[in-house]
């Protein structure tokens, strides 16, 4: 999902009365910021008629499990998301739109086996985008107030996309707000969704040609170098000690994953190191070393567009798995 909202930062609860009086008069404060940012009085009416608090979204969000201090192992998360069914659904799927990808390839410059492995990820290639109303969802969420003003961004994203003319009964989702074959939220929508049949829609619910399109639009626009891989598994010497590398630096986005990668160098230099690729790579390409379970485990020299995966969902076990997926795929 766009935005990982299990890594994003959460205030600390405070301690509030959540009541479906409280939410009801927190709808009119929405209404009056989507009047303020041009949605139609039609569509405020619509959305809001009727509307309830969502009680398990409330129970769901703050039920989410707190960081750790030592992330678990990779190798078990791994196992579970790169295996034969998704990998074998994307092959299928490969096949079955050998007849569009190339243009939308051509197009963006995002392997195909990138978009596929993202939407196998995301939705087990559109098997399940979720059955969550978007409208109570996102209202809930925003009266909750842990997060307010991202979700009720969102909230009012999702009627300006009614206002565009998506219509409503397609706006169900997970119950954070995420929705279709990549799931997007409303926002991202809003600003990524792309045409790839040409047929003036962008429909990332059942269009398969839309859904990658949009997916290697938002790539793009997160910085996609075409011609390089996401990254390479590495073998390094017995002797290498991975902290020396440590990048020092805090990144601006998702600190805590980037602070697992070491310092950026070229592979060139890893060589003189006694970092072994063990995939092409070109020599003068800017990496960084990764080896998420310790000494003795699988490595990886991460490319920038290792970065581009986590911006899609700031998570090293989503991004290495995306990234390991596509490879598989791609065999």
């Amino acid at each position: 999902m766009i935005v990982s909202l299990a890594t994003m930062p959460v205030p600390p609860m405070q301690a509030q009365t959540v009541s479906e009086a409280g939410f009801q008069a927190y709808l009119q404060l929405a209404a009056a910021r989507a009047r303020s940012e041009g949605v139609s009085e039609a569509t405020i009416s619509r959305t809001l008629s009727g509307l309830t608090m969502n009680p398990r979204v409330i129970r769901l969000d703050t039920g989410q499990p707190g960081r750790r201090s030592t992330p678990p192992p990779m190798a078990p998360y791994l196992r579970r998301h790169v295996n034969n069914t998704r990998i074998n659904g994307g092959r299928a799927k490969l096949r079955q739109l050998a007849g569009i990808l190339p243009a939308i390839e051509g197009r963006y410059g995002v392997p195909r086996q990138i978009l596929a492995a993202i939407w196998g990820h995301e939705t087990n290639y559109g098997s399940y985008t979720g059955d969550f109303d978007l409208a109570r969802s996102l209202a809930t969420l925003a009266y909750e107030g842990r997060r307010r003003e991202l979700f009720e961004g969102e909230f009012i994203a999702m009627m300006k996309m009614i206002d565009r003319g998506v219509p409503p009964y397609k706006l169900k989702g997970s119950w954070a707000g995420a929705f279709g074959n990549p799931q997007f939220l409303p926002s991202v929508y809003l600003t990524t969704a792309a045409d790839g049949d040409g047929d003036g829609d962008t429909d990332i619910w059942s269009s398969p040609a839309d859904t990658l399109a949009s997916i290697a639009n938002y790539f793009v626009r997160a910085g996609w170098r075409g011609g390089q891989p996401w990254g390479v598994r590495a073998a390094l010497p017995s002797r290498l000690d991975i902290k020396r590398f440590s990048p020092g630096l805090s990144a601006p986005s998702c600190a805590r994953v980037h602070e697992r990668h070491s310092t950026w160098k070229k592979v060139r230099d890893w060589r003189a190191l006694g970092v072994r690729s063990l995939a092409p790579i070109g020599d003068d390409v800017m990496t960084s070393l990764f080896q998420p379970d310790g000494p003795g485990t699988p490595a990886y020299l991460l490319t920038g567009n290792y970065r581009v995966i986590l911006q899609y969902n700031c998570s090293n076990y989503y991004a290495l798995s995306v990234g390991l997926l596509a490879d598989e795929i791609a065999r």
